[in-house]
């Protein structure tokens, strides 16, 4: 796994945003063509994020479940980057839209 400036990663469209908040909270606002799987629904759903372009940017209100979700992931292999909060990823998708 190699290490990424995320910045670039969001203005290249590289990769999958993967928000890993509640389904209530994705829904109450979320970064444009991100995904929602749950922190909780990791351990079932890791084929299905093993199969998504990578990297996998994950996102959540602060950062704290995100880089839960990392470690959780790096454990199976996934190449992926914790984004902190979903809003980070936002800004920096508007910022180069």
């Amino acid at each position: 796994m190699q290490k990424y400036n995320l910045e670039n990663l969001i203005k290249e469209n590289v990769g999958t945003v993967v928000d890993v908040r509640t389904h209530n909270e994705f829904m109450g606002a979320h970064v444009l063509d991100s995904i929602n799987i749950p922190l909780n629904n990791l351990p079932t759903d890791i084929d299905k994020i093993k199969s998504l372009p990578s990297p996998v940017i994950l996102c959540c209100a602060s950062g704290g479940r995100s880089a839960q979700a990392e470690q959780y992931l790096k454990l199976f292999g996934v190449d992926c980057i914790n984004a902190g909060s979903w809003t980070n990823v936002n800004f920096y998708k508007n910022s180069f839209a």
